[in-house]
């Protein structure tokens, strides 16, 4: 009995053998790959055992989750895989270059029939090109670093014959929707599935790559094509060498074998939280959205982008829509430059972003909010893998038609005006509440609390609460951060009282106009901040926060000790500390100051 393809490659990078399903070898690799996400674990792994690396020139990492490096634990990452990378010759695809499997296709890193490892599920996605792709732990890719090699059980593999003609309104997006509809999550569980028919035969690259990207959300192991000869040239001119064909033997033996007829297959969307949940895009048609998005390892790739151009050319996305594109590669990028699509989405109100993997791994743009709905090309819409809002699966088509139109349609039923939103707050306050507005509580205007002594000058917002933080909202969270970035304080939110003054130096709250730099002290329950001067947005957003702060110039921090009880009058400025027995004065409130003391916030 002979072998499939997949059997093949896998015996050609091991011990020569004939493979059946079940047996474990280990496979030679020709290409390993850590990204930003995932590669600081596989440096760690190699470090902490002291292991070399096995051949730099066949070791690659690349940036390609978090590109603008706007996370500071994916700048480490990144920052760690750099040097790491100076150290041992090992060459970086950095943040301005794009994903790392479709580098590896475009930069002739993988042939076919050559064997690929890396840390992105989606490296299957090189079954495209009838190579062996696999995303593997950090672990293993640790391994195959060190040993050039990993253990490999072989799969059982299933023969899927694409047959008929695909309708003219149908992309290669909706074919991969479509097989989800056919097999689901689990049917190609565990499988190798190897593609013929004509109908694969007549798909380009790009097409093969949108379909091979979806193999994990089928739960396959991979989904291979054969290679005709336009893939051959085109991976022999990206790599400079002689590329030839590997075919599975007539005789092999596949587990099971499917006929699926294209003919009948129809644009498809996958609604939130399972990409397998596929239904016709007309039974979606009208839901209104919030946002779209065109890119991922999945729809990133030329024609994709074409597509997207096509449909959008001479429009304008619908108002309050926001449409972020992402190239899958710079190459791909930059050819839109040259050929006027960049000015195409930048006409019809498009975000375009530096090439990368966008949405997925909560990456530079793609990511959606609470309540949000989007529309995305990407392959996964599992809840909170693209945001934490709703995403639909679909075409570059229907993401662009939708954007247009407002809601989910397709490209032949873009309306003539865009749908828009209804607010559903009419802004009316009622009287009761207008009433209250007008009523002022009197509030303690003399407090007496125990004394923290910062002498400091110039504690900027950030070293108050760091922008890492930045995402939190509710303000009940924010005084565990407090001064978590100013040396010497970095414990200070733990021990603080409620109740607490503090007394510090001149320019506090410089730098940014963040309110949670105020709202953090309010979390802890700090009753006033008594400075030398204030940051000039920052005593306006404290004083508009009920914050009280007071200036003084007075303060001789030589004389004053951690732990003194204060007593503070906002009205007269006196400040009286009783165990050293001190007083002095800061300025009082202002009448402003008072009103909106009293209010409890200028809200």
């Amino acid at each position: 009995m002979g072998m499939t393809l997949l059997e093949k490659i896998l015996s050609v990078h091991s011990n020569g053998e004939t493979l059946h399903p079940g047996d474990i070898v280990d496979i030679q690799i020709d290409c390993r790959t850590a990204r930003d996400f995932g590669g600081a674990n596989v440096i760690k792994a190699l470090t902490d055992k002291n292991l070399k690396i096995d051949d730099p020139s066949k070791t690659i990492f690349t940036f390609d989750c978090n590109p603008t490096g706007s996370d500071q634990k994916y700048a480490a990452n990144q920052h760690a895989c750099r040097q790491f990378a100076r150290e041992n010759n090992i060459r970086v695809f950095d943040i301005n270059e794009g994903i790392g499997t479709h580098l590896m296709i475009d930069n002739g890193l993988v042939l076919p029939g050559s064997t690929a490892v890396s840390t992105d599920s989606h490296a299957n996605i090189l079954g495209a090109l009838g190579a062996f792709g696999q995303g593997m732990g950090d672990l293993d890719i640790a391994a195959a670093w060190n040993k050039g090699k990993v253990w490999f059980k072989v799969p059982p593999s299933a023969k899927l014959h694409l047959e008929g003609i695909l309708p003219p309104d149908t992309s290669p997006k909706d074919v991969a929707l479509n097989l989800l509809n056919i097999f689901g999550p689990d049917m190609l569980l565990g499988y190798s599935v190897e593609i013929f028919g004509k109908a694969a035969e007549k798909m380009t690259l790009d097409d093969r790559i949108t379909i091979a990207s979806m193999a994990t959300e089928m739960g396959a192991i991979i989904i291979l094509f054969q290679p005709d000869q336009h893939i051959i040239n085109y991976c022999s001119r990206k790599s400079g060498k002689s590329v030839s064909r590997m075919y599975p033997n007539q005789d092999a033996a596949y587990e099971k074998i499917f006929q699926v007829d294209v003919s009948q297959f129809r644009q498809m969307i996958s609604r939130p939280g399972k990409p397998h949940d596929t239904v016709p895009a007309g039974d979606l048609e009208g839901i209104k959205i919030d946002s779209a998005f065109i890119g991922s390892c999945t729809n990133g790739r030329m024609s994709d982008m074409i597509a997207a151009a096509e449909i959008l050319n001479g429009r304008k996305i619908a108002p309050g829509v926001i449409l972020k594109i992402v190239p899958a590669t710079d190459a791909i990028w930059q050819q839109c430059l040259h050929d006027g699509i960049l000015e195409v989405f930048k006409k019809a109100g498009a975000l375009v972003s530096n090439a990368g993997c966008a949405g997925c791994a909560a990456g530079q743009v793609g990511q959606n909010g609470p309540g949000e709905i989007t529309v995305s090309t990407g392959n996964r819409n599992f809840s909170g893998k693209q945001g934490r809002g709703s995403v639909y699966l679909a075409s570059p088509q229907i993401v662009a038609a939708s954007a247009l139109a407002g809601y989910i349609t397709t490209a032949d039923k873009i309306p003539a005006s865009p749908r828009l939103f209804i607010s559903k707050n009419k802004n009316k306050i009622s009287s009761s509440v207008q009433k209250k507005a007008q009523t002022l509580t009197k509030k303690e205007t003399v407090i007496k609390g125990r004394v923290w002594v910062i002498p400091v000058d110039n504690i900027d917002t950030d070293m108050i609460f760091h922008n890492r933080y930045l995402t939190i909202t509710n303000a009940s969270e924010m005084g565990q951060y407090t001064f978590d970035n100013l040396a010497g304080y970095e414990d200070f939110a733990r021990k603080v009282r409620k109740g607490d003054i503090i007394l510090t130096g001149r320019n506090f709250g410089c730098g940014s106009s963040r309110q949670q730099a105020v709202d953090c002290f309010l979390a802890l329950g700090i009753q006033a901040i008594i400075a030398g001067s204030f940051g000039a947005i920052y005593e306006r957003n404290a004083i508009n926060a009920a914050l009280p702060v007071l200036v003084t110039n007075t303060i001789d921090f030589s004389v004053i000790e951690n732990g003194e009880m204060a007593t503070v009058d906002f009205l007269s400025g006196r400040i009286t500390l009783s165990n050293a027995g001190i007083e002095f004065f800061a300025e009082p409130f202002s009448d402003v100051q008072y009103e909106i003391y009293c209010r409890g916030g200028l809200l």
